[in-house]
């Protein structure tokens, strides 16, 4: 071979030959006999710096870009896992927060539950399961508020509607639940007054004589009974009065003020407000032998005889059932007194306001009295007040009557305070309005006014 001339012919032919015995592209390789025969080709450096061109990648190339594309991959595991972890906080709490809800809603409902029947202990348990819910919802609150200050959290999209549109229904809800609790308290009021005025009535029925004095005749304690039970009875019919405005839907404060031409400013003044009305309404021409419903003089003509026809009428009337004496007698004088008080002590438009209708005042201008629960309550104070008007014209000499103005000094003696615990002395405290009258008797007793109390200068 070395011997051998060579041409161009055979350059050709060994190129040739080389390049169809390789792969194509890059990742070929040369077989040893070619590479043999090249050794001794001029055209060896070309084809070599060819393939150095096209060669594979080498080990180390290959082994650095498999480390990074490892650590690019351990870098987005890294990024998922967290992701998920937090995502899985997210939802772990969402979790807990439903379950605080529902724990507030069932100890919620066990709230409700001790209302009726009314069971103190239960109450304050469950009043303090509420709490202990609440307290944890705020914790709960507190958590998330750092979990997403730390970025743990994402936080939540600006464009969500705003959690104040979410409560505002429970909120609604819960106003709604304490306007019923506060109309059930002023009902659990009245269902006490009126309990204090049964008593009153059923111990002045099983001892009739032992306020009596020799002879079945009045006596100044008997009168002192009876204003008790008739302050009980005004007391009991003005709680219902707030209670069926309350039901109603009424603005309190303004029908109080409509009525009374009283500042009320507080359910506790308004209940003294309408106890003022209801017994300014009663007692209205208490003074007169007929609550100036005729002209009768009887008391002039003949005294002696005219006392003891009151005793006996007041002897009569104190087993009877107002409803009752009515349905047989609708027209008799204490039918005309109801009706005329009945009509002075609601407006129509308030009566329209409380009881839906003016039915009540066209049967009492009909002549007769309806036979509703409202109207029997009403009859149970007109009842007391027309027996302590008996007995006060059975008296001799009758008792009279005075009111504390407003803003007269407070006088322990003549006045007592509708909040139960008297003024200290020197409090400054003077006569804010008065409620019900007071009595003084013929042997010097007296039966104090009730009068409701503010600082001097003040207002109700």
């Amino acid at each position: 071979m070395a011997s051998k001339p060579v041409t161009v012919g055979d350059l050709i032919h060994r190129v040739a030959s080389s390049c169809l015995s390789n792969r194509l592209p890059c990742n070929y390789t040369i077989r040893d006999s070619v590479d043999s025969d090249l050794d001794d080709d001029p055209f060896a450096d070309a084809v070599s710096s060819s393939d150095k061109c096209r060669r594979s990648p080498s080990a180390a190339e290959l082994e650095e870009q498999q480390e990074e594309e490892e650590k690019l991959k351990i870098w987005e595991e890294g990024g998922q896992e967290e992701r998920k972890a937090a995502k899985g906080d997210a939802e772990a709490l969402m979790a807990e927060v439903f379950d605080a809800v529902s724990g507030v809603r069932r100890a919620y409902a066990t709230l409700q539950g001790a209302h009726c029947p009314w069971d103190p202990d239960k109450m304050r348990a469950a009043d303090a399961a509420v709490v202990a819910e609440l307290r944890h919802l705020a914790r709960l609150r507190d958590r998330f508020r750092r979990s997403a200050a730390a970025g743990h959290i994402p936080r939540p999209n600006p464009s969500a509607p705003p959690l104040r549109e979410a409560v505002a229904p429970y909120e609604a809800a819960l106003d709604d639940l304490q306007r019923q609790l506060q109309s059930k308290q002023a009902e659990v009021d009245g269902l006490k007054e009126k309990l204090a005025a049964a008593t009153s009535r059923r111990k002045g029925r099983h001892h009739p004589s032992k306020p009596n004095g020799p002879g079945g005749a009045p006596t100044a304690d008997l009168f002192t009974t009876c204003a008790e039970q008739a302050r009980a009875a005004t007391r009991a019919f003005a709680a219902h009065l707030l209670h069926l405005m309350r039901a109603a839907g009424v603005d309190v404060a303004a029908a109080t003020r409509s009525l009374t031409k009283i500042p009320v400013s507080s359910p506790q003044l308004a209940k003294h407000a309408l106890e003022a009305h209801v017994t300014r309404a009663l007692l209205g021409g208490f003074e007169h032998e007929s609550f100036y419903l005729d002209g009768s003089l009887s008391s002039l003509l003949d005294p002696a005889a005219f006392r003891r026809e009151r005793y006996a009428q007041f002897r009569d009337m104190r087993g009877m059932e107002p409803a009752e004496l009515l349905g047989v007698l609708p027209t008799c004088a204490f039918g005309r007194y109801a009706a005329t008080k009945f009509a002075a002590l609601l407006p129509p438009r308030v009566e329209e306001a409380i009881l839906g209708d003016g039915e009540h005042r066209r049967v009492v201008n009909g002549g007769t009295h309806p036979r509703t629960p409202f109207y029997g309550e009403f009859l149970r104070a007109a009842k007391a007040v027309w027996m302590l008007h008996l007995l006060a014209f059975a008296l001799e000499p009758p008792p009279s009557h005075f009111e504390a103005g407003r803003g007269a000094e407070f006088h322990p003696g003549y006045m007592e305070s509708v909040a139960g615990a008297p003024p200290r002395a020197g409090a400054g405290m003077v006569v804010g309005f008065a409620v019900a009258p007071g009595f003084r008797l013929g042997n010097g007793a007296v039966v104090r006014a009730r009068v409701y109390l503010v600082p001097r200068g003040g207002r109700p």
